[in-house]
């Protein structure tokens, strides 16, 4: 995946700045992850939220601008190659039917929203090795019938 200038500015900065993105949600008052999302353009910010996002990294205004566009989504048509990413890929291979279909049973004809939608990353101590704990919440949406 290549990163856009912008993505690469602003995770230049953040590294000069020594700051985490846990760092930058105290800042905006929004996840984390969210921020991170902003960074990567898979989400946009408003301009309240981009101007605090650029104010704690030290970048100029036009950093705003480009925070606030309506970005294009996605990794693309090819199978990711980075290896934590392709392991949500392949937990999607693996399970996708299965939580399709559990989430079907429970709910009825429909999906999972990724606009009203959250996600959460947190850290779980275990004697085994830590562990990665991720919590999705997206709205169902059930189809339309007409």
């Amino acid at each position: 995946m290549e990163l856009s200038e912008i993505t690469e500015r602003l995770l230049a900065a953040k590294k000069e700045k020594s700051l985490s993105f846990a760092d930058l949600e105290n800042v905006v008052g929004r996840d984390e992850v969210w921020i991170a999302a902003v960074f990567y353009r898979q989400a946009s910010a408003s301009q309240e939220e981009a101007e605090k996002i650029v104010s704690a990294l030290g970048l100029g205004p036009y950093v705003v601008r480009s925070l606030t566009e309506c970005p294009v989504k996605g990794l693309g048509p090819v199978v990711p190659t980075d290896p934590l990413i392709y392991r949500f890929y392949e937990i999607m291979q693996i399970y996708g039917m299965p939580l399709k279909t559990v989430i079907h049973e429970k709910f009825g004809d429909g999906i999972m929203s990724a606009i009203d939608f959250t996600l959460d990353v947190e850290k779980e101590k275990n004697p085994k090795g830590d562990r990665v704990v991720i919590t999705m919440n997206g709205k169902f949406l059930p189809y339309n019938k007409w």
